[in-house]
């Protein structure tokens, strides 16, 4: 039951699914929202600029029908007269086309945004595969496609049906007006007849969209075991990195390890902590820290230092605020400056008793200089 469970699409799409599905090209899109903004964006363009066209037409239409003998007979003289009615043309026919433009990049990019994919475009031969495009004519998709044909019939025919109805007075009163203003009428009513059925199409795309979002969704969900798959994939395997940080921590406990013989002093605890420091007083600056450990790790510290003659010094207060506040290869905190130079002044005062060069040095203090938030 387990295994057949886990073969379920139930998960929502991760984020990278959902990135990796765009760059296929992949997204969400209602055709009924793009269809309607554009016939929308056609019927304001005629609505906005109609009045324009209408004259520019009628202005070109008059020097067509009024060339002369001469003109006619004169090819240039011609091809002046056609360019110059066509120049009245071009301007509000150019703002209707930008006007259907806008209209259609809003209407196909207002669900899922833009988006560009080089691998949608290229060539599949499932594509022209009979089987899929059998599965596509008779598929879910498809029953969906021929509900909404039906519901748009029958939109726009309810709709078509109350405008005549309303507007039946209106046009049969058209030809009881004067030409041109009959003609003037009838295209202006045309025209918002038009505008209404393009809008009367938002009540299918009002429900498709939201249905378009929620098939894209159902399609890209994802089993349990693809969610794990895709986190080993992106993060990496568990133990692959368990192998890694393992490697890189022995290395740097090693590296750590090389630096206790060179180091000046190594202060403990006496037991659970060791702390190896070294000061070079031809650079100066501050002491560093060069090793650190706990338990084992101070044990393994301490009998590296006995073994290369490094000094040890026991001062339980001192080591504990070294190991929490001070990092490997990292300058000590200012603030216990104080106590480790009474640590080093006491190592190089014993080393030179060593050498016969000054007497035996006092022992340091049990309690050093460390501030109590330096204190654990």
């Amino acid at each position: 039951m387990a295994e057949s469970d886990s073969g379920e699409k139930t998960e929502e799409p991760t984020a990278k699914k959902l990135t990796d599905a765009r760059k296929k090209g992949q997204i969400a899109r209602s055709k009924d929202l793009g269809t309607m903004f554009v016939l929308v964006g056609s019927a304001c363009a005629m609505l906005l600029m109609g009045n324009s066209l209408v004259q520019a037409l009628s202005l070109m239409m008059k020097r067509l029908f009024s060339i002369s003998r001469r003109e006619a007979m004169d090819v240039n003289a011609l091809f002046n007269v056609i360019g110059t009615g066509a120049s009245l043309v071009i301007t509000p026919m150019l703002w209707i086309f930008f006007i259907i433009i806008i209209a259609a990049f809003i209407g196909n990019t207002l669900l899922g945004g833009m988006s560009f994919s080089w691998e949608a475009m290229a060539p599949k031969a499932s594509r022209l595969s009979p089987a899929a495009g059998f599965k596509r004519m008779f598929g879910v998709q498809a029953a969906v496609e021929l509900i909404k044909s039906i519901l748009k019939f029958f939109v726009v025919f309810i709709v078509a049906y109350l405008l005549l109805t309303g507007l039946f007075d209106q046009i049969l009163g058209l030809s009881l007006e004067a030409i041109p203003a009959n003609f003037s009428h009838a295209v202006n009513m045309l025209l918002w007849m038009f505008l209404t059925l393009a809008l009367s199409i938002g009540i299918i795309a009002i429900i498709d969209a939201p249905y378009q979002v929620w098939n894209h969704t159902r399609q890209l969900k994802m089993t349990k075991q693809e969610i794990k798959d895709e986190h080993k994939n992106t993060e990496g395997n568990p133990e692959v990195k368990g192998r890694i940080k393992r490697t890189q921590y022995e290395m740097s406990q090693r590296r750590m390890m090389g630096e206790v013989p060179n180091s000046d002093v190594v202060i403990t605890n006496p037991t659970h902590y060791s702390i190896a420091l070294k000061y070079d007083a031809a650079v100066g600056g501050a002491p560093k820290l060069v090793a650190k450990g706990i338990d084992e790790m101070a044990i393994h510290i301490r009998t590296i230092a006995k073994e290369n003659s490094v000094e040890i010094v026991q001062s339980a207060a001192l080591a504990r605020s070294l190991y929490y506040t001070s990092e490997i290869d990292q300058d000590i905190p200012e603030e216990l400056y104080a106590a480790v130079a009474q640590v080093l002044a006491f190592i190089f005062q014993l080393n030179e008793h060593k050498k016969g060069r000054a007497k035996k040095p006092t022992p340091i203090a049990k309690k050093l200089p460390i501030p109590e938030e330096f204190k654990y």
